[in-house]
């Protein structure tokens, strides 16, 4: 494929938006993804070029929490192993299952999730979890959403961050560090099924990346320093993109 100007510049503020957007609250994917297919690729090929990039681009912001000391280890390790298993298992169910059963859920689950993201007066936990539990809870919450991300994929970021700080009360800064170990995880494994198949256009991946380094990088340099107050607003906006993407889903 001929890489033309036109293409490097639509994909290179496509996927700087995007990334700076999923290394606050994630939910990249929503302009990552139609960035790529606006510059013309086929919906194939740019699902894998964006793999490429968007991998790369966690590196950056997963180094900048690990250097904070923001990973917590012992629940990122294994919940990204069992992120794996799910999307596996969601890709298989793919196939089988027609895409629209799960539109018609989120569009039903989406205005709920927002308005609780809304009324939530605070992200960060209020209350210690028993260790236990909360390696139960994100191994359960990391297997879930990495099968929806196999599945599906849009704002998987985004729904596995709400998970880690309502329900397993990690805190904010915290969950989101993990959240970034998890979705490498997974965009890897998603990766090398896509170069092992020929879909990825590497020049245009590669080039990509560079764009996402720096979003991923800018973004979660403005997590870390303003946390809730920026988080919040930006997860309703990927609750909105990705009620439009399911909407026209539907009625396209």
């Amino acid at each position: 494929m001929e890489i033309t100007l036109k293409m490097m510049v639509i994909v290179a503020v496509g996927v700087f938006c995007g990334s700076f957007v999923d290394a606050i609250a994630g939910g990249g994917g929503l302009i990552t993804l139609p960035a790529y297919l606006l510059a013309g690729l086929p919906a194939h090929g740019a699902a894998a070029t964006n793999k490429l990039s968007s991998s790369i681009g966690l590196i950056f912001s997963g180094a900048r929490y690990i250097r904070g000391g923001h990973v917590a280890w012992r629940l990122a390790a294994p919940g990204a192993a069992v992120a794996v298993v799910g999307a596996a298992c969601g890709a298989r169910i793919q196939l089988q299952i027609p895409e629209t059963y799960l539109q018609y859920i989120l569009i039903v689950a989406l205005p709920v999730v927002t308005v609780f993201v809304l009324r939530k007066k605070k992200m960060e936990p209020e209350d210690l979890t028993p260790p236990r539990h909360r390696l139960a809870i994100v191994m359960a919450s990391s297997f879930l959403v990495g099968a929806y991300d196999g599945f599906y994929g849009p704002g998987a970021g985004t729904f596995l961050l709400l998970l880690y700080t309502q329900w397993a009360r990690l805190p904010l800064r915290t969950a989101n560090g993990n959240v970034k170990i998890i979705n490498f995880a997974s965009n890897i494994s998603s990766l090398v099924t896509f170069l092992m198949a020929g879909k990825v256009v590497v020049v245009l991946g590669l080039m990509g990346a560079v764009f996402a380094a720096l979003g991923q990088f800018v973004g979660s340099g403005f997590a870390l320093k303003d946390g809730e107050k920026i988080v919040r607003p930006v997860i309703v906006l990927v609750m909105a993109l990705l009620a439009l993407k399911v909407l026209t889903g539907l009625l396209g």
